[in-house]
């Protein structure tokens, strides 16, 4: 799990918080993320399943994509597909993916990039691994996290953010343990390159075996931790998590994520997702690829989607053969 990385986590900026019990926010629930399969055949795991709605807003929905080492042949991605009223972001920690739209937006993403989509009104889309990917095999291992959008941003017009892997901001804890990778919004005053419509903190902690990391949090917004590699605890109280598992937190002003002293052979380090979000508090309507008010902004969305006002897929578009 290369992402991105320092030699020597003690010569960047440390984040700190209050060691105060009273300020610590407890764990509601740990929940494992079920397995299954997204696009043309590729392995998900499903980390907010079975979350009630009042403890994701503002994320939707969350998979861990991998992490597989693809045999030649075997990568796959997904086809043209539509997308109205959230944000899609794609954290690609190993390998590579090639992402294009009706609007003519997209490109390469790869070791610790963010392809940042803002869906808004709409468009068509479409993901799949580069042609070298697919004849030679490799190592795949990304998330995609959907965010919701508040009504009056729903129709805004959609937009990219290629966030490359080197751009994000580094952080670490108080005694150089964990290494932080703040990908978008605001940690302790530091902020993240990514730009967002709704308030959010998104970062990729790898914590070093026996280390703990407490970080602030703000009181007004959500907190949940997903573990995409290792094992460790959470909570002041060290409720144990594992690899493939979301743990909630309640009320309170700081997060604590502690690693095992002992990890697997696989991973030497327990690495967790930690996301953080103002709750956008409006109904909301979803189906497949829409995230909507109501149901009559569902079918609306539809039936722009079957007459070719989300977009129409290019009449020569961009295949993995040409993508480097």
């Amino acid at each position: 799990m290369p992402a991105i990385t320092v030699e020597n986590p003690l010569t960047l900026p440390r984040v700190t918080a209050s060691a105060e019990p009273s300020a610590a926010r407890p764990v509601l629930t740990v929940t494992t993320a079920p397995s299954g399969f997204e696009g043309e055949g590729f392995p998900v795991r499903r980390a907010f399943a079975g979350i009630g709605y009042d403890h994701l807003d503002p994320f939707i929905m969350m998979d861990q994509m991998g992490e597989v080492d693809y045999a030649p042949g075997e990568p796959k991605g997904t086809p043209w597909h539509p997308h109205r009223g959230f944000e899609t972001v794609t954290y690609l920690i190993d390998g590579t993916f090639v992402h294009q739209d009706s609007e003519g937006g997209g490109g390469t993403i790869q070791n610790g990039d963010t392809q940042w989509m803002t869906a808004g009104s709409g468009l068509l889309h479409i993901e799949a691994p580069p042609e070298e990917l697919v004849m030679n095999g490799g190592l795949f291992h990304g998330l995609q996290l959907w965010v919701n959008l508040p009504a009056a941003m729903k129709m805004t017009d959609p937009r990219y953010q290629d966030i490359r892997g080197g751009e994000v901001k580094l952080l670490t804890s108080g005694d150089g343990g964990a290494l932080l990778r703040l990908i978008a919004g605001d940690l302790d005053g530091h902020q993240g390159p990514g730009i967002t419509h709704t308030p959010i903190t998104m970062l990729h902690a790898t914590v070093s075996p026996g280390a703990q990391v407490t970080l602030p949090w703000r009181r007004d917004w959500n907190a949940l931790a997903y573990v995409l590699a290792g094992r460790g605890t959470v909570g002041a109280e060290r409720r144990p998590i594992h690899l493939g598992q979301t743990a909630v937190f309640g009320s309170g002003e700081t997060i604590t994520v502690r690693a095992d002293d002992v990890q697997d052979s696989h991973h030497a380090t327990l690495d967790v997702v930690l996301l953080g979000g103002q709750p956008i508090r409006e109904p909301m309507a979803h189906y497949g690829p829409f995230v909507m008010n109501s149901h009559a902004e569902l079918v609306q969305a539809f039936e722009d989607f079957q007459s070719g006002r989300l977009g129409r897929i290019p009449a020569t578009p961009r295949t993995v053969a040409t993508e480097g």
